[in-house]
């Protein structure tokens, strides 16, 4: 791309996906420009993390709104005025309106603690625990109307182990959470990964039959 990336991040929480990506772009890792952090919690920790970046912050209240679909809409207009090319939902806690979304499909992408398809919505380490699954993981994937449901770009596993609890599961995936999201967004920011309408996703104009994978802080097929 001739010019930086220009993303937007939506957090509802503390904010630790987007210092990742924060650190990413400071060491040189990530060319992108950050427009906006946008939040519905006026207390959320990424708002903090936005103002010490210098980065424009963004706060919308629910009650404020007549409707779920009011509010979307008024956020992803901000987000369009702002001038934003990609939106990344980092612990964005909210449902969003699948109209709303629509003009933003194939530019928003969400990262999820699970290995999508398995456990979509909340809970996702204890249900993984009570499942006596093996292994668990996170995903990144394009935003559809469908919650969580839209096509996985890339995955992070881990094995879980004898003593795992949801924190100590939850806390252990966290570290790569950080390593996956900035390594699709380096991937979008180079022009190298795309939405393939209309439920796919290509590499280098090639389909991925299979979410890329987390290898150090790299993907692999």
């Amino acid at each position: 791309m001739s010019s930086p990336l220009r993303i937007a991040v939506l957090a509802s929480g503390r904010g630790s996906n987007l210092q990742a990506l924060l650190a990413a772009r400071d060491a040189g890792a990530l060319p992108v420009e950050f427009v906006a952090v946008a939040s519905d919690k006026p207390t959320a920790g990424a708002l903090a993390l936005a103002e010490a970046a210098g980065i424009p912050r963004l706060v919308l209240k629910p009650k404020d709104y007549a409707s779920r679909r009011a509010f979307d809409l008024d956020l992803f207009a901000r987000l369009r005025d702002i001038g934003a090319d990609l939106v990344v939902l980092a612990g964005f806690m909210r449902i969003l309106d699948g109209e709303a979304l629509h003009p933003w499909v194939g530019r928003m992408i969400n990262i999820h603690p699970s290995l999508l398809p398995k456990y979509r919505g909340l809970h996702t380490h204890r249900r993984a625990l009570e499942a006596g699954d093996l292994e668990h993981g996170a995903s990144v994937h394009y935003v559809t109307a469908e919650l969580d449901g839209g096509p996985v770009i890339a995955q992070a596993r881990i094995g879980i182990e004898t003593g795992d609890d949801e924190q100590r599961l939850a806390g252990r995936l966290l570290a790569y959470e950080h390593r996956l999201l900035p390594a699709v967004v380096r991937l979008i920011a180079a022009g190298r990964l795309a939405f393939t309408a209309p439920d796919g996703v290509s590499l280098d104009g090639a389909r991925l039959a299979v979410p890329l994978e987390l290898r150090g802080d790299e993907l692999v097929r």
